[in-house]
């Protein structure tokens, strides 16, 4: 039998007191490591001492980064290197199996978001994850235009009806307008083995 730790995984790791300076040299240590990650970024505009607008780019999620690598590796790169002991996992408390405590992303899952997130479209906003992303709505999968085979949630948005695009209990992004022909209905099943396939 496989040991689950020394399977390649996307993991959203939590870093300690995550200050913009420190996520992006968290996000240079990885590069370092030649590690594969994703540290979901938003522009943000600040007036200067001289009233000029500057710009700069910051996590758009406070403290945390996804990383793909193995449990094992991350977990000695935690004991054995400084730099990377404020870097923590998320766990599912509920768990009563050891063996999924450590949550991961699967790989469809992720690359269904960061589809969406890369895009940097205007019909594209981040959301603040809250219980209202994870309550049951309709299922969809989006059958033409630039989003093409992305699977989502249909959710009422300030009155708008949206798509919303999730990494479940961790971020989501909505997609505020779709034709309602490019839609495909799915089943919850459907849904689900799409959203949990490695």
């Amino acid at each position: 039998m496989v040991n689950p730790r020394k399977l390649t995984f996307w993991y959203p790791m939590r870093i300690t007191y995550g200050r913009v300076e420190r996520m992006f040299h968290f996000r240079d240590l990885l590069e370092l490591e030649h590690l594969e990650y994703f540290l979901p970024v938003r522009r943000e505009f600040q007036k200067t001492d001289d009233w000029d607008i500057r710009q700069q780019l910051v996590p758009a999620i406070h403290g945390l980064i996804f990383i793909r690598s193995t449990q094992e590796q991350l977990t000695h790169l935690k004991m054995t290197r400084r730099d990377f002991e404020p870097m923590h996992y998320y766990t599912n408390r509920f768990s009563q199996n050891e063996n999924d405590r450590v949550l991961v992303v699967p790989d469809r899952q992720m690359d269904n978001f960061r589809r969406i997130y890369d895009a940097q479209d205007s019909r594209i906003a981040l959301l603040q994850y809250t219980d209202f992303i994870a309550k049951p709505g309709k299922r969809v999968r989006i059958t033409q235009g630039d989003f093409e085979g992305t699977v989502g949630t249909i959710k009422r948005i300030k009155k708008s009806q949206c798509v919303v695009v999730e990494i479940q209990g961790l971020a989501a992004m909505a997609i505020t307008f779709v034709p309602p022909s490019w839609l495909e209905e799915l089943s919850e099943s459907d849904y689900r083995t799409f959203m949990t396939s490695l």
